[in-house]
């Protein structure tokens, strides 16, 4: 009996090790997965209970930052209580692997094909709206979005970005169509610093936050600005009167962290503070209702590459 408890006592500490390993993977494994050039690429989709096969749904497609995974990005976000309040679908990709963490290589065209299919695959299944298909991403994820403004014009009719991490100079998106875009970022975000700069965790040129909104608001012709203050950290810099009323929405949190505004908190000490003056997924929620896509989906140029490099 002596011996029986103690191998237990010895062997448990690994079998505690594999319970909570099993209990991570259960918590966090995504739901739906397809081949995407010639790549298997995994995504996990919500569909709230008020989803009506009779009624044109919209679709947010919702992408986590570098080294995050689809569970993660749905935890910080809340936008499945966004979902089940505003009846639309909501999709959390991810990014690839090969052989490092999960990323988006917002360089690689494999990764633009791989959300295309990924429209293609939930609007084989669901009565998607396809005026209505938005995307958003933190850190990482919201560089991601900036290409998608650029490669998917004819299909994404907004992007939102919160913290996002342009290592892409605007130069490169050679697409002129104007995407409407709304934008939320930190002053003391320590990974993706507000103007601009290089860091410990990013070593590449980041972009400066203002500046990069301002160039997308002469992108989609916008002709008037104006500043407000919305909460006593977060101001709001507007472009309206652009062209295809695709507004650029620029909200800066007065010393907010590389966090997402009114979301599940991170470690504080590591990335900074999240502030709960306001709710970026409701707000970006409302910023897309108001965005239609106007270059129609069915009358896109078959001929257009997706993906294409300039």
């Amino acid at each position: 009996m002596r011996r029986a408890i103690v191998i237990v006592l010895i062997c448990l500490p690994a079998i505690l090790a594999l319970v909570k390993a099993a209990s991570f993977y259960a918590a966090n494994h995504n739901n739906g997965a397809l081949i995407s050039s010639g790549e298997m690429r995994e995504y996990l989709l919500y569909v709230p209970r008020s989803y009506d096969a009779s009624r044109p749904t919209p679709l947010v497609i919702s992408m986590h930052g570098a080294g995050g995974w689809p569970v993660q990005q749905m935890t910080l976000t809340g936008w499945n209580r966004v979902a089940e309040k505003e009846r639309l679908i909501v999709v959390y990709p991810a990014g690839a692997e090969r052989g490092g963490p999960r990323v988006w290589h917002v360089e690689d065209p494999r990764d633009v094909r791989f959300i295309s299919d990924l429209i293609d695959k939930i609007e084989a299944s669901y009565n998607i709206d396809r005026r209505r298909i938005y995307a958003n991403g933190f850190s990482n994820g919201g560089g991601m979005a900036f290409v998608l403004s650029s490669r998917l014009s004819d299909r994404i009719a907004a992007v939102g970005m919160v913290g996002a991490a342009q290592f892409l100079p605007f130069t490169w998106c050679k697409d002129r169509h104007a995407v409407a875009m709304i934008d939320f970022h930190g002053t003391a975000d320590p990974d993706a610093p507000y103007n601009g700069g290089v860091t410990w965790l990013a070593p590449d040129l980041l972009a400066n936050v203002p500046k990069f909104a301002e160039k997308w608001a002469r992108r989609n012709g916008c002709s008037s600005q104006s500043e407000s203050s919305v909460a006593s950290d977060v101001t709001l810099r507007e472009y309206s009167s652009c062209t295809d009323d695709a507004t650029v929405a620029l909200y800066t949190i007065r010393g907010g962290g590389h966090t997402w505004p009114g979301g599940e908190p991170l470690l504080e000490s590591f990335v900074g503070r999240t502030t709960r003056s306001i709710d970026a997924s409701s707000m970006m929620w409302a910023f897309f209702r108001e965005h239609p896509l106007v270059r129609g989906n069915d009358a896109r140029d078959q001929s257009r590459i997706v993906g294409q490099q300039p």
